[in-house]
């Protein structure tokens, strides 16, 4: 599988049951509708699959059950989310013998390291496999910076071959390429930034609502793709107050209602994720069901 990773890949969501065991048979028919709807890629268990909710046996059942349910058609990425860099190493082992073709990871989870340790904890866990690696950055969340400066760091490992940028600060588009050139495929992993990170120069979106909205994902990206940028911001407006989801301390949640609201999974979390409720939960539905009301034609007739 190549490993030039370009276009929209979605953090995809893991399904659950009712009580809270997870339905690997239903993210595993997500993923292959959504490969229908034509993304390009799929990355599981990242933050929006929960990676950190699932035991190990689950997660190489997840990725077992979307190996083999996408067949090769587009290439199965996994979040490495672990607390210290021996169990990230044993998770990327043990995704590799599930079968997927790349790794994403992240820093190593509750500890914050500076950039020493964030730089010998990729390496180490590139070096636990033969997986070519996306590196996540995202500070907002992770409270862990890499850094532009990071990542020339690591540019002599091959291994490395994109970065998912999500610092929410869409000048780093413009200081990697400064920086690296054309060194790594970079995607952007905040929603609502994506049309002005596509403008500076990213190849990639790494997308929480493609989960609910997969064809209108697509036809955002293509509208990019083919320089239609008045009719891709038109697409855009319409999308952002749905896509702004992506960005709150929910984003999980709310992206499982939307998903849930268009009929394409269960809205359960494991907690301590708990279901919106009351207020909240209303003005999420609003802002949800308002997009499904008013999506475009096109995307709406595929």
């Amino acid at each position: 599988m190549s490993t030039t990773w370009n276009g929209v890949f979605p953090a995809a969501t893991t399904q659950f049951n009712a009580d809270f065991t997870v339905n690997v048979d239903a993210t595993a028919r997500h993923v292959d509708y959504m490969a229908g709807a034509g993304i390009h890629g799929v990355i599981m268990l990242g933050t929006v699959g929960e990676n950190m909710s699932l035991q190990h046996e689950e997660k190489v059942a997840v990725l077992r059950a979307a190996v083999e349910r996408v067949k090769g058609r587009i290439p199965v990425l996994t979040g490495i989310a672990e607390c210290t860099t021996a169990q990230a190493c044993r998770s990327a082992e043990a995704a590799e013998k599930a079968g997927v073709d790349g790794l994403m990871v992240l820093p190593a989870m509750v500890y914050k390291s500076d950039p020493r340790e964030s730089i010998a904890h990729f390496r180490a866990v590139a070096r636990s496999t033969g997986l070519p690696v996306m590196i996540y950055n995202n500070p907002v969340t992770y409270h862990v910076d890499i850094t532009p400066q990071i990542a020339q760091e690591l540019a002599g490992e091959p291994k490395f071959v994109a970065i998912k940028e999500s610092s929410e600060n869409v000048r780093r588009i413009t200081d990697l390429i400064t920086l690296l050139g054309n060194r790594y495929s970079l995607l952007c992993g905040v929603d609502d930034l994506v049309l002005e990170s596509v403008m500076l120069g990213a190849n990639g979106w790494v997308s929480g609502l493609v989960n609910a909205f997969p064809h209108e994902n697509r036809l955002l990206w293509d509208l990019m793709m083919a320089g239609k940028w008045a009719e891709a911001r038109e697409v855009y407006r319409w999308y952002t107050p749905v896509l702004h989801l992506d960005t709150h301390v929910k984003l999980v949640q709310y992206i499982k209602l939307a998903q849930a609201e268009c009929g394409l999974g269960s809205e359960v979390t494991r907690p301590p994720r708990l279901p919106l409720e009351g207020a909240e939960r209303e003005a999420v539905l609003a802002i949800i069901r308002k997009a499904i009301a008013t999506r475009p034609t096109v995307a709406a007739n595929a």
